[in-house]
């Protein structure tokens, strides 16, 4: 199946976060563009994570540790650990979560 991003509406899943997502059977995928200084509040799920930064520095608290990520980095968010984040900067994240996130459907 061939999908283009260009192709798939943005949704506002929370203020400041503009994604567009794709589900497959077991996974989601969500490319985001963040508006300066947009929060996303401390928060745990079932869903293991992994969210690269593709433009902009952000943010990013996982477990009580806070790091500032730039282009090309990723981190790793195991199922249950509580997360939080900010853009310092506007920025384009991309999250994969499995099993797929149904609340963002």
């Amino acid at each position: 199946m061939k999908i283009k991003l260009a192709e798939i509406d943005t949704k506002e899943i929370m203020p400041g976060y503009h994604g567009k997502l794709i589900h497959t059977q077991n996974m989601s995928l969500a490319f985001w563009e963040v508006e300066k200084g947009a929060k996303v509040p401390e928060h745990a799920h079932i869903n293991e994570q992994v969210m690269q930064v593709l433009q902009g520095k952000f943010e990013f608290t996982l477990g009580g540790i806070t790091n500032t990520y730039e282009p090309g980095d990723l981190v790793i968010i195991p199922p249950n650990v509580s997360h939080s984040g900010r853009a310092l900067t506007p920025c384009k994240l991309m999250d994969v979560f499995s099993p797929t996130r149904e609340e963002y459907r």
